[in-house]
């Protein structure tokens, strides 16, 4: 199928604004998974600071919390992959010119 001037145009846009979305969104999802470190390590200084003898239980709930933490950039990073590469709207938009 071949495609008029306007109607690439409006894919190039389609496809720019798409990698704009999913690079913003990763940017923040790295943010937030940055601040939920700093503040996972803060409570668990101050735990230690309170309670030092629960050390080796507040590092595990640590590790553990951290985990979950570090996992959803990695999710996020998944979900803007498939955005990119198997863009949906742009079968949408394909799917209206017919």
């Amino acid at each position: 199928m071949a495609l008029d001037a306007q109607t690439a145009s409006a894919l190039a846009g389609i496809y720019s604004s798409t990698a704009i979305g999913a690079s913003i969104i990763l940017a923040f999802a790295g943010i937030g998974s940055a601040l939920g470190w700093g503040l996972i390590c803060a409570k668990y200084l101050e735990g230690i600071s309170r309670q030092p003898e629960l050390r080796a239980q507040l590092m595990g709930q640590m590790l553990f919390t951290g985990g979950l933490m570090e996992a959803f950039p990695m999710i996020v990073l998944g979900l803007s992959m498939w955005f990119v590469t198997a863009n949906p709207f742009v079968s949408a938009f394909l799917a209206g010119l017919k």
